[in-house]
């Protein structure tokens, strides 16, 4: 496979580039005081140099951040099948507006580069598209970008979301929008998306480079063999309709035992998703009779909870504590550290 390759249509910021005026103007950018572009730089130095790997950093969502380094080719492959299930065509208008010192923005500008789109590249600020009125064909972002980019979505025709989940009041008003918007599914060692589904719906499909199964804990297995040799087994809780298609349940190592009853999270965040107004999560805390007890953590000052937020959960669901942090501890990409947060 040649590595060494621009595609004829690519453009940066309305510019074409040879490899040489590109590694140029990467050397101009890592030696300036812009972060975003001094990583997006080394990227680019990265790419076209001889090793047939790019250095990477983990978020640290489940631990703390490491460098490990992606086969070039493999990015390829990665790009290519984001570019037919989505149906992005060479000269499409896309922006990069996440840090490409993740994986997520790393293959923004990988597939641009592949492909042959015309790529803008803002700083990835909370708001992004703040003043823009061009109208991109594919945008990828954070939620917390999505949240503050509603009105500025009207310019947007495809919206891939990426780096957490997408809470249920999210999902409601993204789709109010004409915006096609998808949550991906993903991580660094399938080198981000095997899947995607549009927001509001449940079942998760597979990239064409990848397949899936289960294995005997009900966690997903992904095979995806031009991104990864190996299987990739995940602590992912599915529910899978076919090696194309599967629903997701929770992380297994989020389930809580208390008292004997298997409790998951991520379902019981669900129901309370429209009566908190704030951000939160539920985890657990050891306890001497029950073993773990079940706990909800808020992002907001200490208020009284109205009587009928938890109508919807069973009594095994209900939390037996509360917290209150004014600022959640989270990754770069916006991952609520859910270790770090209770207290």
């Amino acid at each position: 496979m040649e590595l060494n390759y621009i595609h004829p249509n690519f453009e940066l910021n309305g510019e074409r580039y040879s490899i040489e005026e590109l590694i140029e103007l990467s050397n101009v950018w890592v030696n300036g005081t812009e972060e975003y572009l001094i990583d997006l730089g080394n990227l680019i130095i990265q790419w076209f140099n001889t090793d047939d790997y790019v250095s990477l950093t983990t978020s640290g969502t489940t631990g703390s951040p490491k460098v490990i380094q992606l086969k070039k080719e493999a990015m390829v492959y990665s790009a290519k099948a984001t570019g037919t299930f989505f149906d992005i065509k060479s000269s499409s208008n896309a922006l990069l507006c996440m840090s490409t010192k993740y994986v997520g923005g790393k293959l923004m500008f990988i597939r641009a580069l592949i492909l042959g789109w015309k790529l803008d590249v803002k700083e990835p600020t909370a708001r992004p598209l703040l003043g823009s009125t061009k109208v991109y064909d594919f945008v990828a972002m954070v939620p917390m970008q999505v949240e503050n980019s509603l009105v500025e979505l009207a310019y947007v025709k495809k919206l891939i979301i990426g780096g957490a989940k997408v809470n249920k009041r999210l999902v409601e008003k993204l789709q109010l929008l004409d915006t096609k918007v998808y949550e991906t599914y993903g991580m660094t060692e399938t080198i981000t998306h095997i899947a995607a589904k549009l927001v509001g719906t449940d079942i998760f499909s597979v990239l064409p480079h990848a397949n899936v199964s289960m294995d005997a804990r009900e966690c997903l297995v992904i095979s995806a063999p031009t991104v990864n040799p190996d299987l990739v087994v995940t602590n992912d809780l599915v529910e899978i309709i076919s090696n194309k298609e599967f629903k997701w349940r929770g992380r297994v190592d989020n389930v809580i035992n208390s008292g004997g009853v298997k409790l998951f999270p991520e379902q019981i965040e669900e129901k309370l998703a429209k009566r908190i107004p704030y951000r939160f999560f539920v985890a657990s805390k050891e306890d001497d009779y029950l073993g773990n007890k079940l706990v909800l953590v808020i992002e907001s000052e200490e208020y009284t909870l109205d009587g009928d937020v938890f109508e919807d959960l069973s009594k095994y669901e209900k939390p037996r504590e509360i917290q209150f942090k004014s600022k959640f501890v989270e990754t770069e990409t916006g991952k609520i550290i859910r270790r770090k947060n209770i207290q």
